[in-house]
């Protein structure tokens, strides 16, 4: 505990005595010692000192009154004036102008050196400061116990709180992670104070402390571990969705017996007998993001696998939740940074169900919306989700010559395909849109029939062109 004026006075070995009638300050914790003889020191005063002098420079009244004022607007605690050296006794100015200011002025005896009241008060703070820091690494120990002990991010975060004395909320993305309070409210700047946790990734995640609390410098530490868990907790999530991708792998391509698919579902947390929906997103340019990504709260009791490059988040619904899930997975990966599309699937029972589901959610992200639903039955999907049928190669076989001719020529039949099929076979839309004369988009008509075998005319080769378009555009996404 730093010392006090009335603790220094209260000391026999020191013979001070108390010379004024001001006592507003001796309660007050000495801050430091400072001895002086300047008729100015103020430049060289913080506050809360206690300021020892002989009056050397003090002559007159005038200048005793002048120094008292001088220390009293320096926010000094009180005088400390030595006797028997320039003054026989403390000058009754100076203690007249200290009573009317309030500032306690201290009889220092000749016997009485000025170090020693200055290393008594050192001395107090270097005691206060051993203990603060024993202190703090008590705190170390307290909180480093309850991540190594399995209590995780909200027992670390529970014991801080306690330490602090205040409410404690940590944000990740657009997640509540942890809230010390269910009435602790959301957190802003004018009443709470911001710390940012640093885990290498752009998570914005930020630990809010509420005003008013004093931090002695565990919060730094809480920091780091903070930190050192919240990457653990990636790795952690990276893994399980490594796992429960090979599972869903397997399962989308059909390569497991009924049986045995809902047994491995079983193992990564899927219930395949219940009704599941797939949202997927896929992001080409932050594909790595999504391996360790976090979810928003809302799918905390969702499975996440990675499939190829995709997220793929299976959701216990029947369909109804899932648009609004949807939208809060998308709103949450870009409040993460990654750019992504998502897809939903319909709400199926079993392993096969979940196939449809998967095809549907992945032919619906390639619309290139930030929420993309489900169309009705899809043919595209419903035949890729059969291992039986090489869609894939009937695919590249159909419009494979199209693709070499317009890589050699510069030609555009692809695209005017896909512009004749968008508008049901009309080609005066095409021309319009494409801005070409009529005449021109019938003669690239011609073209794609004579060099794919297929009439785009005729609905049957309409239908092969279609599909063929449709795998296409989902293997490229």
């Amino acid at each position: 505990m730093a010392l006090t004026l009335a603790a220094l006075l209260a000391r026999p070995s020191l013979g001070l005595r108390l010379a004024g009638s001001a006592t507003a300050t001796l309660e007050q914790e000495i801050q430091w010692v400072a001895v002086t003889e300047l008729e100015n020191p103020a430049p060289f005063l913080t506050g809360g000192e206690l300021v020892l002098t002989t009056g050397v420079r003090q002559r007159t009244a005038v200048d005793q009154r002048r120094f008292v004022r001088v220390l009293q607007r320096a926010g000094a605690l009180g005088i400390g004036f030595g006797v028997r050296l320039g003054h026989d006794e403390i000058p009754p100015a100076l203690i007249a102008e200290a009573n009317r200011w309030g500032l306690p002025v201290i009889e220092v005896p000749y016997q009485t050196p000025f170090m020693a009241i200055g290393k008594l008060v050192a001395d107090s703070h270097s005691a206060d400061h051993y203990a603060s820091l024993e202190r703090l690494i008590a705190g170390h120990q307290v909180l480093a116990r309850s991540l190594l002990t399995g209590g995780g991010l909200e027992d670390l975060l529970k014991r801080l709180g306690s330490m602090l004395g205040t409410d404690l909320v940590l944000t990740q993305f657009t997640a509540q992670l942890y809230s010390s309070s269910p009435d602790a409210g959301v957190p802003s700047m004018d009443r709470w104070v911001a710390y940012p946790i640093p885990t290498g990734r752009r998570d914005a995640c930020t630990l809010w402390a509420k005003k008013p609390f004093e931090d002695t410098g565990i919060v730094s530490y809480a920091q780091n571990l903070i930190s050192l868990e919240l990457n653990n907790l990636t790795k952690q999530r990276e893994a399980q969705r490594a796992l429960a991708g090979q599972v869903m792998n397997d399962v989308v391509r059909g390569t497991l017996e009924p049986d045995e698919a809902s047994r491995r579902l079983a193992g990564v947390g899927v219930n395949s007998t219940k009704r599941n929906v797939v949202l997927l997103a896929e992001s080409a340019a932050h594909h790595r993001n999504l391996r360790g990504t976090t979810l928003p709260a809302a799918l905390d009791g969702a499975v996440s696998a990675m499939v190829d490059r995709d997220l793929v988040v299976i959701v216990e619904d029947d369909g109804a939740r899932a648009p609004k899930l949807a939208r809060l997975l998308a709103d949450h990966l870009t409040e993460a940074g990654i750019h992504a599309t998502t897809g939903i699937g319909g709400a199926y029972t079993k392993p096969n169900g979940l196939r449809w589901s998967y095809f549907e959610a992945k032919e619906a992200a390639g619309r290139g919306l930030d929420v993309n639903e489900p169309e009705r039955l899809s043919l595209t999907s419903l035949l890729l989700a059969s291992e039986d049928v090489p869609l894939a190669d009937m695919a590249g076989e159909a419009i494979g010559p199209l693709v070499r001719f317009d890589t050699q020529h510069g030609a555009e039949l692809v695209h005017t395909l896909e512009t004749y099929l968008a508008h049901n076979g009309s080609v005066a839309q095409v021309a319009e849109e494409l801005n070409l004369h009529r005449n021109t988009v019938r003669y690239r008509l011609g073209q794609i029939a004579e060099l794919t075998g297929y009439d785009p005319a005729v609905t049957a080769d309409r239908v092969q062109l279609y599909l063929a378009l449709a795998v296409r555009k989902i293997a490229r996404a």
